[in-house]
């Protein structure tokens, strides 16, 4: 076991110095592996801030239940029971007939015609805020109250949760493709460098084939240098985006000053940092295996 760390440790230190031996030529694949990560990553960072910004615009979706005029008193109160103890409701709110018939005649203006009614026409409802702010989750929300008795009817406004759910699944899956694309860049980054260094070390890897070295022996320092050349592009991609995120919340702060509001776009999170440097470890080790695993072979000792 200690044999083999150090001989790892050996492998990444050579595969360090390689680095330092061509510095521009790392530098700028490190570079445009950064870039390239870091437009997708901060894209998406960007529509979860526009996320939190809409639900806060939009704010919380409402259920309004109106119960059947017939409804008793002992009727009403048990819907209301029953609306309290669902699992999916965070906040009740009973709205009596009689009080519903003064808000409406406080915001209508009519007060004479509607003195004028015989009776109130006006049903006992209940305004639910629900835990969930999913569109179908709603609408399936709003199907189980209809079927309830002494309930007449259910209203739901429900457009703007889909909405906004199309504009982000367009967003993420615009996000998402262009992630592909770029992922694929970054190997065909690596893949071409792992085989330009193959070329210039061909000699090399033929005389450590002849005094017996393994094709898992010669293939490790060019996979350490593909794990490193992307982890290394991730981190740059990181320190793109905080540092453009940053300026960019500088700007913002000024602007929704002037408009008495409050809006910052979210910086990443270690979670966000950890997925984005491990997956570009991953990107920079596959390139340079498939490079290896294509050129290694087509070298024997003469």
């Amino acid at each position: 076991m200690k044999n083999w760390l150090v001989s790892h440790v050996h492998v990444l230190l050579f595969t360090l110095r390689r680095f330092f031996t061509t510095p521009l030529s790392s530098l700028l694949n490190i570079l445009v592996i950064g870039i390239a990560l870091s437009l997708p990553a901060g894209m998406y960072l960007m529509l979860k801030s526009l996320q939190s910004m809409a639900e806060q615009a939009v704010g919380t979706p409402q259920i309004s239940i109106f119960l059947s005029m017939d409804a008793s008193n002992d009727e009403v109160a048990h819907i209301g029971k029953q609306l309290k103890q669902h699992a999916s409701i965070n906040q009740l709110k009973f709205v009596p007939r009689d009080q519903a018939l003064e808000q409406l005649k406080q915001t209508t203006g009519l007060t004479d015609v509607i003195g004028g009614l015989a009776q109130n026409p006006l049903p006992d409802a209940y305004v639910i805020y629900p835990k969930i702010s999913d569109a179908q989750a709603l609408e399936a929300l709003r199907d189980e109250f209809k079927k309830w008795p002494k309930i007449e009817y259910v209203q739901l406004d429900s457009a703007w949760a889909r909405k906004l759910e199309a504009i982000l699944k367009f967003g993420l899956l615009a996000v998402l493709i262009l992630a592909v694309l770029l992922s694929f860049a970054l190997i065909a980054i690596t893949f071409n460098t792992i085989r330009l260094q193959i070329l210039t070390q061909r000699e090399e890897i033929e005389v450590s084939k002849l005094i017996g070295a393994t094709n898992a022996f010669i293939r490790r320092p060019f996979l350490y240098f593909g794990l490193l050349q992307g982890l290394l592009g991730g981190a740059t991609a990181w320190f793109i985006i905080t540092i453009s995120l940053r300026l960019l919340n500088n700007s913002l702060s000024e602007l929704t000053h002037l408009y008495a509001s409050s809006f910052t776009l979210h910086l990443p999170s270690i979670g966000d940092s950890s997925i984005l440097l491990l997956l570009s470890a991953y990107l920079g080790w596959l390139g340079a295996w498939l490079s290896v695993a294509q050129h290694l072979w087509q070298i024997e000792p003469r």
